[in-house]
């Protein structure tokens, strides 16, 4: 027997995958009247796992103050097709259309968030270490399809309309974060005044990451090990062990590699740009479309 919502949420931040997601989670977490659930990417509608606890803890997760009116999760998961090919038809079962659900999808250039993935991948050891981008590229099929904006929203726009869906752009929303904050919050119909939050450091950003290891993280960590690190193991080895364990370059795709990327990412962005209302979009022009002043309207949306 299918279990809906009594108290379901008003928005889900759907994605992309490293598209600063985790920022916005926690600038909208600030927001008073607004709440987010504590645990980020709950991924409850997406991973068969967390769905299997049941409709019943997936509520649990929220307990708003009786200020609070809008309530929100963040789960990357929920635009990760084909891996997780369940997410909208358990949404629909789940919370009633009278919810008048909505989502946040924030994009970035499609290759640089295929690069932040795919360090991500590695530090988690996802992928192993010596495959390299232009390898990974051909043998995890994931890093470009997280990338293809139009195929992950598309099911949205089939099942809950094309109005329902807000596009945010990374480079935006990091170039110009109030502005962009206060027009998230319009499309939710936040009544109060929207305000980014200086202070909070950007989150989970992939630029330099240490492999995972849970060995070395325990000698790293524990601390009746520091004293012993510190008098008897020299600092130049100590860092020399850290870079072992540390994709310290960003990620170089070859000239073949880029291409490829260009040419399947371009059909995928002209598509995307016919909803936005710029036919020409690519990944040649992306970033400098999106800040065009064409698109600088008070409420970016899909036509």
């Amino acid at each position: 027997m299918v279990v809906t919502m009594k108290n379901p949420p008003n928005f889900f931040v759907i994605g992309a995958m490293k598209c600063a997601t985790s920022s916005l989670h926690e600038q909208l977490v600030l927001q008073p009247g607004i709440f987010m659930t504590e645990l980020k990417e709950p991924n409850f509608f997406s991973d068969d796992e967390q769905y299997g606890k049941g409709i019943e803890w997936y509520e649990s997760l929220f307990k708003p103050e009786k200020t609070d009116v809008l309530y929100g999760e963040s789960s990357t998961h929920y635009t990760k097709l084909p891996t997780y090919p369940k997410t909208l038809e358990r949404i629909q079962q789940h919370i009633p259309a009278s919810a008048n659900l909505k989502f946040i999808y924030v994009m970035r250039h499609p290759i640089d968030r295929l690069v932040s993935q795919y360090i991500h991948e590695w530090s988690q050891r996802n992928i192993p270490s010596k495959t390299d981008i232009n390898a990974a590229i051909h043998e995890y099929p994931e890093l470009i399809d997280y990338s293809k904006y139009s195929v992950q929203l598309q099911p949205y726009f089939d099942r809950f309309g094309k109005s329902k869906v807000m596009p945010v752009f990374f480079e935006r929303l990091i170039s110009n974060p109030q502005p962009e904050l206060e027009r998230i919050c319009t499309f939710l119909n936040y009544a109060q005044k929207a305000v980014w939050h200086h202070d909070v450091e950007a989150q989970n950003v992939s630029s330099a990451r240490m492999r995972k290891s849970e060995w070395r993280d325990f000698l790293v960590e524990a601390p009746l090990l520091s004293t012993v690190r510190k008098t008897l193991v020299p600092q130049s080895f100590r860092d020399g062990i850290k870079k072992m364990w540390t994709l310290s370059k960003r990620p170089q795709l070859s000239d073949e590699s880029f291409d490829y990327l260009q040419e399947i990412f371009n059909q995928d962005l002209r598509v995307l740009g016919t909803w936005l209302g710029c036919d020409d979009l690519s990944c040649e022009n992306f970033k400098e479309t999106i800040k065009n002043q064409e698109m600088d309207r008070e409420l970016i949306h899909f036509g």
